[in-house]
């Protein structure tokens, strides 16, 4: 029998009113705001209004390096959210959301999978309630306004060969990567060289994920710098004017999204930054929401342990205040073997036989990466609860193995189903994540505020990468001594690198050792309130493959989305 698709399932699906879902997560019917059937608004009044209830247990979901099988971190956090009620608690998923551009691209959609989903599925990945519309239309309001300024006589001196401010669309086309704008005749602008990056990339999406209120928005939209005068002098979207206007445009995008999981569960939809240059979490607004409106209230942290969770800790809860109770770690047997880096794995390919032989050694050979995700979580006082996303046939002996290297740390483990079997298949997860939360918390950032620049990096360099240290390149180093000179210093950091490998190179699998972080370049996004190291080439804009997934959508005679994965 073969399996159903994930929009198959999904328009299935016994979609319950969002009004019901609110009353019964305490969320007060006059902030609620519908678009539709599928989806609500939550105005943040909502936020003080909740205060007064119980504070549920706060629980990070996260997992292994991620590899080209994906470890399935959204699929699991939907079907243990699913999986409480079967033990009569109460829990609240909180999720990003989607970009088009990989929708469109070679990953497809994000609303997790099987019978583990956010439904409406189609409306989950398309579109939503148009925050992304709007994080790209306030990002390039500034964009337009600082070569107004430029063109009006550039008053404030601006060097347009150091115009940090690029342009930003939600859809993957690397063709805009790099652009020369101002072509033409006189009055079409003054001709200089700058791109587009895909939204999920912009400092505006990052600064809406991590503020706390409307005015925090403003405030950090005002200290955004869109650029530097030739004597180094920065230029914010204040100088210019434009943060006034961004706020406005984005004020009906900071109130996040309530839907359902296909079971019933309320879900917390809202922003999602880049998770290679930003932090890769879900909004704090949703997260101030979600804190209230139950037992439980689980929140994704993007890619590999190393990346969200370790950005989670380190940038969101510094942010929040709010601090985590427990850990999940997703794992695969698929994806541990993947790291023992005996396969060569081509997306489109079927699997090397080899890979999904019985193989309990190669398991632990590939377990290093999971030990060093596993030490990760501890070293931020954070319980952890491997969770093991089994796959139709996966060896018993090959999952023993994800179990004793759980063992290895003193740390749970429970073998999750919840793909084919929804919350019922998650209810061993549930269980030890549940026994985990109710643990006295001991949660820690990893440095402190006043360290320097240069000891963050090297903190999160090696404690949580395994650098053996870091090197700086001269522009580098300058460029640390210019942002600790401009009292930026307190800020955290938020190391730009591949999200391929526990290190800068996506070649180095498992947990590589006697290697050294190279910094080229490193930068401040003011506004989002980070500084972020560069380390490698990082695509901002992503192109589309061969036979994107775009080539497979359509509308049938009946007016329904087919072939959206």
């Amino acid at each position: 029998m073969t399996f159903p698709s994930d929009l198959e399932i999904a328009n299935n699906a016994t979609l319950r009113p969002l009004s019901e879902i609110a009353a019964e997560a305490g969320i007060p019917a006059d902030s609620l705001e519908m678009y539709g059937k599928g989806a609500a608004k939550i105005s943040l009044d909502a936020i003080d209004k909740m205060s007064d209830r119980p504070r549920a247990k706060y629980v990070v979901v996260s997992a292994i390096t991620p590899t080209p099988l994906g470890e399935g971190k959204t699929t699991t956090a939907v079907g243990l959210g699913q999986a409480f009620q079967y033990l009569g608690r109460t829990a609240t998923i909180a999720i990003r959301q989607p970009s088009m551009g990989p929708t469109f691209g070679i990953k497809g959609g994000a609303a997790g999978g099987g019978y583990s989903q956010v439904v409406p599925m189609e409306l989950f990945n398309l579109h939503l309630t148009g925050d992304m519309h709007a994080v790209t239309a306030a990002h390039n309001l500034c964009s337009a306004m600082v070569d107004a300024h430029i063109y009006h006589g550039n008053d404030l001196g601006l060097d347009i060969h150091n115009v940090t401010w690029r342009r930003v669309l939600d859809i993957n086309d690397r063709a805009l990567r790099n652009t020369t704008i101002g072509l033409g005749g006189r009055l079409d602008g003054i001709p200089r060289e700058t791109g587009f990056d895909i939204t999920a990339a912009s400092e505006v999406m990052t600064s809406l994920a991590l503020c706390t209120s409307l005015q925090d928005l403003r405030t950090r939209l005002g200290r955004i710098v869109v650029g530097y005068t030739k004597a180094g002098t920065s230029v914010s979207a204040d100088d210019i004017g434009a943060a006034g206007s961004m706020a406005v445009i984005l004020r009906e995008a900071i109130k996040p999204n309530l839907m359902q999981t296909m079971e019933g569960t309320a879900a917390l939809v809202h922003t999602g930054p880049f998770g290679n240059i930003a932090t890769g979490n879900s909004s704090i607004v949703a997260d101030q929401v979600g804190i209230h409106t139950g037992d439980f209230l689980l929140t994704e942290a993007g890619f590999g342990a190393d990346m969200g969770a370790e950005r989670f800790f380190n940038i969101k809860c510094r942010n929040s205040g709010i601090e985590p109770d427990a850990a999940v770690l997703v794992a695969t047997v698929r994806g541990l073997k993947a790291h023992s880096g005996n396969h060569r794995i081509v997306a489109g390919k079927p699997l090397p036989e080899a890979l999904l032989a019985e193989n309990p050694d190669e398991v632990h050979m590939g377990g290093d990466n999971l030990r060093k995700q596993l030490e990760n979580m501890q070293l931020h006082g954070a319980t952890p609860v491997v969770a093991i996303n089994a796959f139709p046939g996966d060896h018993e002996a090959d999952i023993a193995a994800i179990a004793e290297i759980a063992d290895e740390y003193g740390a749970r483990s429970a073998v999750s189903n919840h793909f084919t079997n929804g919350g019922k298949g998650a209810i061993e997860l549930a269980e030890a994540v549940a026994e985990a939360a109710a643990e006295p918390s001991e949660f820690r950032t990893l440095y402190a505020d006043e360290a320097s620049l240069k000891d963050k990096i090297h903190a999160v360099a090696t404690k949580i990468y395994g650098a053996d240290g870091v090197e700086y390149s001269v522009a580098a180093d300058k460029q640390l001594a210019s942002y600790t000179d401009a009292g930026l210093g307190e800020l955290p950091v938020c190391i730009a690198k591949t999200h391929l490998s526990l290190s800068h190179d996506p070649k180095l699998k498992g947990a590589p050792t006697g290697w050294t972080l190279p910094v080229r370049e490193v930068r401040a996004a003011v506004g989002a309130g980070f500084i972020y190291p560069i380390c490698g080439e990082m695509r901002t804009m992503p192109g589309l493959g061969k036979k994107p997934a775009a080539q497979s959508i359509d509308i049938d005679a009946e007016g329904n989305i087919v072939g959206l994965s």
